[in-house]
Order: structure tokens, then C-alpha cells, then sequence
């Protein structure tokens, strides 16, 4: 018994220390980008596609990148991509022009586009359904572990040389080459082994999508607007907005393991409401911010509940389609990451004008996301799908 749950927590723990991955790569950016405006001579409305050309190649791949690595095998995706992860990463640390960093930065979303949702897909596959939910919230603590470092060493990268962050970012995606998923490539001559796209393009899963990509452009992807005005607005550092950023990432990963508990206990609509709500209302609150400390008490409440967002998205995702997890998944998140892509875009040019209004702006948009689980999500059903067979 004790050396099935040891083998278990090994095959967990790669998954897990993956899930860091991605949150670091888009998140590193935000407090260097004075320095990135510096170097590449081009203003701030220039560097922040560094944020957003990462993130809509990451969306529109992940459209099909879960279904498609369940089919290769997640295995072998997973390990081929995370060694195009780290030359990505090489590249943006010698890019000699912006123009050859943001082509390095979006070849970076198109590999994290298979890593994410083939780990979490990998992850269904060696933890039991009954505990699952909890599962998802440790790996969600793992991804605000990711986040929570970014912002740290970039700031500190930022005050000495902005490119060794993006030479450790390559580093760990090599090593991590080493120890991808579990899962073989689908049998290519039976049909009904090949997992399917069209199992995809259903009423709910395009509610849910609809509603995960509103909540991103707004409540949940939040940060950006923290950071710009950490720098722009409160003259910090690159150091001092570095640990500002990290107070939502460490309440993040904190809380995460209590969300996947609380998600089993209640089931996602109840969850998913209350994240919601409590994200979209301390959205707001962030814009009346005036002090440092007022900013990074507000970030840390929103951090953890940024967190338990995406603990109750990620579970319905690879759940709601149980014969093509890693599709499902990818097809969620591609909505998602559309709209922390083109929140910045929206939102930035509002917030040289008017602070208070672009964060109100940005919250009210998890009004839509509110209305979704009431559309799309049942009541107490964590697990749409595999939850009647239990």
C-alpha cells in the first residue's frame, strides 16, 4: 500500500512541477518592462505584445493541441515540446531586436500550448475521480508556485540583465524533457480509439468557454494592470514591483489544495460562483488602490481567488469529455489564454487615461462569467461525465 502511494506521488510530482512552466513564461515579463523598452528602444505599448504574442498563438493552438497530443501521445508531445520550450527561451535571451524577441516569445506560447493540458489529462489518469478536485488544486498551487517566482526573478533580472530569466526558463524546460506524462499515441487504425474534435464543438463547452475567456480579459487576469501600475504609477522598482506581484501568486498557492477539497465537497457550480463573484468584486476594489500596501493587500485576496477560478475551470475541463481529456482541456484553456492575451490590449490604453476606470472595466466583465455556470453548469456535479459512474 505505502509503495503504490509512493509510485503514485512520483508520477504526480513531474506533472506538478511542469504546471510551473507556464504561468512563469507569461508572467516574467510584467515587472521588466522598462527595462525591455530600454533595450529594444520601442515604448510600452510595443513591449507589452511580449505579454500578448505569447498568449494568442498559445490560444489559437490549444484549440486542437490536447486532441492532437492525445493522439501522438502525450509522452512524446510533452517531451518534444518542452525542448522547443527551452530553444524558444534561448532565443528570447539573445534576441538583438524586439522584433526577433516577440517571434522567440510566441514560439514559447505555441509549445506551452501542448505542455498544459496533457499534463493535467496525465494527471486524471493516476488519480482516483473521488479525489481529483483535490488533486487539480495541488497542481493549481504548483502553477501559483510558477507565477509566484516570475515575477521575483524577473524583477531581479529586470535591475541586472533581463535575459538570464529566460536562460533559466530554458534550463528547467530541458530538464523537464526528461520526465514527460504517461500516455502512448492513440491506435491510428481504430477510429473509435482516436480521440475526437467534434466531441468539442458542444452548447457547453462553448458556454464554458465563452465565460472562461470573459473572466480572463477581466477579473482573473487582473496582474497585468497591477503591474503596470506598480511601475508607471507608484514608481516602484522592477525588485519592489517583483515582490508586489508575488503576494497573489503565494495566496494562489497557499489556497489551492483548500479549493480542490472544497470543489469536491460542493461541486463546481457553487465553487465556480463563488470564485467568480469574489474575483470580479476585488477587481474592482484594485482600482481605488493609492499605496503600495493597499495594492498588494487587494493582490494577495485576488490571487487566491484567481486561484480557485482556474481549480474549478481545470476540473470541469478534463472531465465534461472523458474519452479526449487533454482535447477538452486545451479547447477550455484556449478560450482562456484568448482572453488574458487581449486583456492587456483593451485594458492598457485605458489605464494611461484613467487608472480606476480600466479596472472597473476589466471586473465588470465577470458579470458574463457569472451568468455561465448558471447557463452551462449543474448543480453539485464536479465531474458532468464520470461522476455517474462511480
Amino acid at each position: 500500500m505505502d509503495d503504490a502511494l509512493t509510485s503514485q506521488r512520483a508520477q504526480r510530482l513531474p506533472l506538478y512541477i511542469g504546471g510551473m512552466m507556464g504561468p512563469f513564461g507569461t508572467i516574467v515579463i510584467l515587472p521588466m518592462f522598462p527595462e525591455l523598452r530600454e533595450s529594444f528602444n520601442a515604448s510600452s505599448a510595443a513591449v507589452s505584445w511580449g505579454f500578448t504574442i505569447y498568449l494568442l498563438p498559445f490560444a489559437a493552438v490549444l484549440l486542437v493541441s490536447g486532441t492532437l497530443g492525445e493522439r501522438w501521445g502525450r509522452r512524446r508531445t510533452v517531451r518534444g515540446t518542452y525542448v522547443l520550450f527551452a530553444v524558444a527561451s534561448v532565443g528570447c535571451a539573445l534576441a538583438p531586436n524586439l522584433w526577433i524577441f516577440l517571434a522567440a516569445r510566441a514560439l514559447m506560447g505555441v509549445a506551452n500550448a501542448f505542455i498544459t493540458p496533457l499534463l493535467v489529462a496525465g494527471l486524471a489518469e493516476v488519480v482516483a475521480p473521488a479525489l481529483f478536485g483535490r488533486a487539480v488544486g495541488v497542481y493549481s498551487s504548483f502553477q501559483a508556485a510558477g507565477g509566484a517566482l516570475a515575477p521575483i526573478i524577473g524583477g531581479l533580472t529586470a535591475d541586472t540583465n533581463w535575459r538570464w530569466a529566460f536562460v533559466g526558463t530554458a534550463a528547467m524546460a530541458a530538464v523537464l524533457a526528461f520526465v514527460p506524462p504517461q500516455g502512448e499515441p492513440a491506435d491510428a487504425a481504430d477510429a473509435k480509439a482516436r480521440p475526437s474534435f467534434s466531441a468539442l464543438l458542444t452548447k457547453q463547452m462553448i458556454i464554458l468557454g465563452v465565460g472562461v475567456m470573459a473572466a480572463a480579459a477581466g477579473p482573473i487576469g487582473i496582474n497585468v494592470l497591477v503591474g503596470v501600475t506598480a511601475r508607471d504609477d507608484l514608481d516602484l522598482t522592477g525588485r519592489e514591483a517583483g515582490v508586489l506581484l508575488l503576494a497573489g501568486p503565494v495566496m494562489a498557492m497557499l489556497t489551492g489544495p483548500l479549493w480542490g477539497r472544497l470543489l469536491d465537497r460542493v461541486g463546481a457550480r457553487t465553487a465556480g460562483l463563488a470564485a467568480v463573484t469574489g474575483a470580479t468584486v476585488i477587481a474592482g476594489l484594485l482600482g481605488f488602490a493609492d499605496t503600495p500596501t493597499t495594492l498588494a493587500v487587494l493582490s494577495a485576496v485576488s490571487g487566491a481567488l484567481i486561484g480557485f477560478v482556474a481549480v474549478v475551470f481545470q476540473a470541469l475541463a478534463s472531465t465534461i469529455v472523458p474519452d479526449n481529456r487533454g482535447g477538452a482541456l486545451s479547447f477550455i484553456l484556449a478560450f482562456r489564454f484568448f482572453g488574458h492575451g487581449v486583456g492587456p490590449v483593451i485594458w492598457i490604453p485605458v489605464l494611461e487615461q484613467n487608472v480606476l476606470l480600466a479596472f472597473l472595466g476589466a471586473a465588470s466583465l465577470g458579470i458574463i462569467t457569472i451568468a455561465t455556470f448558471f447557463a452551462a453548469v449543474e448543480p453539485r456535479r464536479t465531474e458532468p461525465q464520470s461522476r455517474q459512474d462511480r
